[in-house]
């Protein structure tokens, strides 16, 4: 990479280099890296590289490249270093205190949107998440479904504060409600309530598959939205214990899986009486939803010792 200011650089060169030098250290998609990091660097849009490929660099504007490629040679995420993600066509803040949104979720939301159309003659739609992050499934919901009113609730102070600012920079603070709860808590509060929709993408990566993720994720990303310290499996049965008495009769349960746990969650789903059992699956072909209904239930919830 360029570190004489006497030589002039000129935007395509500068491009060709980085993309080259991702590539050789083995990062994945490293045209798209070195585009959203060189747009973020310059303040311009990804389209705007290419219409200026011979623009001339100044040292401040190839300085402040390097500082952020640097970053991303060290496994930073494209997106904290950025500080912004797209989901749904959104543009979502987001930094180390939450998940970067994936674009396997939006599966979720596509699926909940379409449960959330056999509602189309109710007034409003009521819509509970377990696990907010940066609020991007709860804001995106509020977006496509204009009669809902999302109840999103995280045990992360941190992330409901950035999830916050995701709501009030989209638009959609009369229809979003943030909770700060635990559902491993005592949960007398949610109980008093019932819900159409219950939708999650719960930490699913198990003890024994963190060490082997990759260090984008395993050395930034927080680990309790990404891991359960278990098998993967504990707050599915967490969830599948609270929703029988927080979904309304006739109401439909959404959880975003991992791959190849779609059976065993429906397994889990169909022992405790859930029933219309099915898994959706993502762009890549994988049972990516599992979605289900349940009987209503009016006894009191037991609270996790």
């Amino acid at each position: 990479m360029p570190r004489s200011t006497t030589r002039v650089w000129r935007l395509r060169e500068l491009m060709k280099q980085a993309i080259e030098h991702l590539q050789k250290k083995g990062f994945p998609e490293p045209r798209l890296n070195v585009e959203l990091l060189l747009a973020h660097a310059l303040h311009c849009q990804r389209i705007e590289l290419y219409t200026n490929f011979e623009k001339p660099l100044s040292a401040q504007e190839i300085s402040e490249f390097r500082a952020l490629l640097k970053r991303r040679l060290a496994f930073e995420p494209v997106q904290y270093i950025i500080g912004s993600t797209n989901f749904m066509g959104l543009q979502f803040a987001v930094d180390r205190r939450v998940l970067i949104p994936r674009p396997e979720t939006e599966t979720l939301v596509e699926q909940a949107v379409f449960r959330c159309n056999a509602f189309s003659d109710k007034k409003g739609i009521s819509i509970l998440e377990v696990g907010t992050g940066s609020g991007n499934v709860a804001v995106s919901l509020a977006k496509f479904v204009k009669n809902s009113i999302v109840t999103s609730i995280d045990n992360s102070l941190q992330a409901l504060e950035l999830a916050r600012q995701n709501v009030l920079e989209l638009g959609v603070e009369e229809r979003v409600i943030l909770e700060h709860m635990d559902v491993y808590e005592p949960i007398d509060q949610l109980l008093r309530r019932r819900f159409d929709i219950v939708v999650s993408n719960p930490p699913y990566v198990s003890i024994n598959e963190w060490e082997l993720l990759r260090p984008e994720v395993r050395d930034y990303e927080p680990r309790e939205a990404t891991s359960d310290g278990a098998d993967g499996y504990e707050l599915y049965r967490r969830l599948i214990e609270i929703v029988p008495y927080v979904l309304n009769e006739g109401g439909t349960a959404l959880f975003e899986v991992g791959d190849d746990m779609a059976f065993t969650v429906v397994s889990m789903m169909h022992e405790e009486g859930f029933y219309d059992l099915s898994a959706a699956r993502d762009l890549q072909g994988m049972e990516r939803v599992v979605i289900g209904s349940c009987h209503m239930r009016v006894r009191n919830l037991v609270p996790v010792n």
